[in-house]
């Protein structure tokens, strides 16, 4: 089958206006990643002057991100070509409002971890690039999220799987290694997976770009193999995304790294995985997603559940962390399955919800080994009387995950139950709800070893970088982050409107994409 052609005229596809100043904060802050990135390589014989260049590094990442996430709130969706070349010959960086709301919490989240990697991350670990992987693993994430090109979503996947391989293995310990070989094996499968749809998808459309395909898709259903394409990435994504059956990798690997690394990646990489998913099957391919419905609700379940199941069972506390991450994916597959405002907006919520969540849970999880002595639930005790404030930052994360009031996680469970129950999904609902109450008991379990009993007379030694803790600055750099995480949680709770219409807004525009498209193809040059 001869792919189809563009009606755009080559002879006219070069821009030739200048392009409006705004429109450069699509592109800023992956170059920001980039440059900064590779300066700190430069400097990786220095590693303090590598911190002193990475933090500020990182809060103007997150600044750049506010200004992108404010001009798209005001004015919507904006388009930057690259070469200048018009869509769909050019590679274009598309932002909508969904985009920009991942980009900011994800920089947000990074902030922090970078924070907290002042105490966790000791010189030998910078010398060898933390910080320059750091920065390398947001290009990725960000590019991820703001590119309006399927290719370019696959080529910013390998830049954050690159980055992310040098992370988890930095202190090269023998279950680095181990947890870095499953990670790796896995997400390449789905990356392959995920190259073979891209290839299909080019071969039907005769375009990578996201807008031309989203314009398209109606009037190829009936001779390109669009379900053969949605299956594809769905598995893809769901794999990247650990979601059942294809889950195993996350828990077997992500208690291994450094515990900031754990953060980041519990808190961003999962979240990539389902962006793309909402991104490809709400937006570009909706009839597909249509009938696909049955079968990602009945791994949302499953997901679900088996996350609950798996956090109730463990006794390490990073892979039970690491189970209520699935439980979390579970959760947002639902939405993705029930699709419509009420769907997709509860999914747009947790996903941030989840993606401040668990960087902060994971950090509680350093903070618990340093003040308990390691990460054993059966050799932890007495933190309560430890830390009072510790342990009410500590409750509030855990009922947060629970999906209890007045934190924010309860929010997006509410809309997605609702959801379920509008289309009478009830057994979706119920997983939802059961869920919810198996990964209370595992906290519960979790408040009362760790933090109520009393401490066992000799603790296990400290498992974390004991130079770096030691260090006097430690309390305030593992505890600002942790903090400023837990307000955001209890803010979005107390607070979520503000939140909750941003989070319908983001849903309208993936499910009428017209502004999408218009941004990026203005009048008389579309399609």
């Amino acid at each position: 089958m001869a792919a189809p052609t563009s009606t755009v005229d080559l002879s006219a596809a070069l821009i030739t206006a200048p392009v409006p100043i705004g429109h450069w904060l699509a592109i800023l802050p992956v170059a920001h990643c980039i440059t900064l990135g590779a300066v700190l390589l430069m400097l990786r014989a220095y590693p303090r002057l590598q911190a002193c260049l990475a933090i500020p590094g990182l809060a103007a990442l997150a600044l750049i991100d506010a200004a992108l996430l404010a001009q798209v709130a005001a004015e919507g969706p904006l388009t930057m070509v690259m070469g200048r070349w018009l869509p769909p010959f050019g590679i274009a960086f598309t932002v909508d409002l969904f985009g920009a709301l991942m980009a900011f919490t994800a920089a947000l989240a990074a902030l922090a971890g970078g924070i907290y990697a002042l105490a966790d991350i000791g010189e030998s670990s910078r010398r060898y690039g933390f910080f320059p992987l750091l920065m390398l693993l947001m290009a990725g994430v960000t590019g991820a999220f703001l590119t309006g090109d399927v290719f370019n979503l696959y080529v910013w996947f390998e830049v954050l799987l690159i980055s992310s391989f040098g992370l988890i293995i930095l202190g090269s310990e023998r279950q680095q290694i181990d947890g870095a070989l499953k990670y790796a094996v896995l997400n390449l499968i789905a990356t392959t997976l995920f190259l073979i749809g891209v290839g299909i998808l080019y071969a039907a459309f005769g375009t990578l770009n996201m807008a031309d395909i989203a314009a398209k898709a109606a009037e190829l259903r009936g001779t390109a193999p669009l379900m053969t394409l949605a299956s594809l990435f769905l598995l893809a994504f769901g794999m990247k995304a650990a979601a059942f059956p294809v889950n195993f990798w996350l828990p077997a690997a992500y208690h291994t790294p450094r515990i900031v690394v754990s953060a980041l990646f519990a808190g961003l990489l999962t979240k990539v995985g389902i962006y793309a998913l909402i991104r490809v099957m709400v937006m570009l391919l909706p009839m597909e997603r249509q009938e696909l419905s049955p079968v990602i609700a009945l791994a949302a379940a499953a997901t679900i559940v088996v996350g609950a199941l798996g956090a109730l069972a463990e006794n390490d506390i990073r892979r039970l962390f690491g189970y209520v991450v699935i439980s979390g994916i579970g959760n947002m597959l639902a939405g993705v399955s029930l699709g419509g405002l009420g769907g997709i907006s509860g999914v747009v919520f947790y996903a941030l919800h989840s993606m401040v969540l668990m960087t902060a849970l994971y950090l509680a999880a350093g903070e618990i080994a340093r003040r308990g002595g390691g990460f054993s639930l059966s050799a932890l005790g007495g933190l309560y009387r430890q830390s009072g404030g510790f342990t009410a930052l500590s409750l509030a994360l855990f009922l947060a995950a629970c999906g209890l009031p007045p934190f924010s996680g309860f929010w997006p469970k509410v809309i997605l139950v609702k959801a379920s129950l509008d289309l009478g999904a009830w057994w979706l609902a119920a997983s939802i709800l059961l869920g919810g109450f198996l990964t209370t008991i595992a906290f519960g379990r979790l408040f009362l070893l760790a933090y109520w009993r009393p401490a066992p007379m000799a603790p296990t030694p400290i498992t974390l970088s004991p130079t770096a803790l030691r260090s006097p600055g430690a309390r305030w750099r593992t505890g600002l982050p942790l903090a400023a995480l837990t307000a955001l949680v209890v803010g979005f709770g107390i607070l979520p409107e503000q939140l909750l219409a941003l989070s319908q807004s983001a849903a309208a525009g993936l499910a009428d994409p017209q502004a999408y498209l218009h941004s990026v193809f203005p009048e008389g040059l579309a399609p």
